[in-house]
């Protein structure tokens, strides 16, 4: 059994350190929203996104490292099976996501102890990757129910738009894709939406559901030029240098 290290936030966070250098060798990102980021540090916050590319997890742990924030990440089991990937998620303290079996609320228990720690946690609550292939992005999916369970208070709704640009389609197209992307460094941009309130909701899992749409939305209207999202103060921003 996957038990996720406790992370005290003193041990070098070497994935999100690696992902904060890939994001701006892979694409142009730029930021907003980010006013809506929870302060202060040692709050323990969730983090809800939406999942359209492989590169989603590079793209949102590296611009959260940049930012200054180290958030524990559910994700799929079978990562945990890949050598040396598997040890690294352990040591900073990720979680394993168990679908369809007896301990799939392992998942959420855990998580629930890092939230309790003080420390945030990045869930992709539509449950997986879209099936279709096409590089335009579309709207979130339904979200599944466990998120609410595990945000008893305050979810921060993360929209981002053009990942598949890096990575989308067939696995050949998206071999491609990561090689070329250097090259190409195609536009991507992430939206923080506020806070959203699940604990006094009659509905928390469709107000989530509309934060994320709203939060995605946001992200497309920067992506496409606009102003960056709604309720945005500072508007667009470049991906900062951060700490490596």
């Amino acid at each position: 059994m996957i038990v996720p290290a406790p992370y005290d936030g003193e041990e070098r966070p070497m994935l999100s350190a690696w992902a904060g250098a890939l994001v701006p060798v892979l694409s142009d990102t730029t930021v907003s929203g980010t006013g809506h980021l929870p302060e202060p540090a040692g709050t323990g916050y969730v983090l809800a996104a939406n999942h359209t590319s492989f590169f989603d997890p590079v793209l949102l742990v590296g611009t959260l490292h940049r930012l200054g924030l180290r958030p524990a990440v559910l994700a799929t089991a079978g990562l945990w099976r890949v050598p040396l990937l598997g040890p690294a998620l352990t040591r900073e303290g990720y979680v394993p996501v168990h679908r369809g079996s007896r301990r799939a609320a392992d998942s959420l228990r855990h998580a629930a102890d890092a939230l309790s720690a003080g420390r945030g946690v990045l869930v992709y609550p539509e449950g997986g990757l879209p099936r279709y292939r096409a590089s335009q992005d579309r709207p979130p999916g339904r979200l599944k129910s466990g998120v609410v369970r595990l945000a008893l208070s305050t979810g921060v709704p993360v929209g981002h738009a053009g990942a598949r640009r890096v990575s989308s389609g067939g696995r050949g197209k998206q071999l491609a894709g990561w090689a070329t992307a250097p090259v190409r460094r195609p536009r991507v941009h992430v939206h923080f939406g506020p806070a959203v309130r699940l604990d006094t909701s009659a509905s928390p899992l469709d107000d989530l559901e509309t934060a994320l749409a709203r939060a995605w939305a946001g992200a497309v209207h920067a992506l496409d030029g606009g102003p960056g999202g709604d309720g945005t103060p500072e508007g667009d921003e470049r991906l900062p240098a951060g700490r490596h």
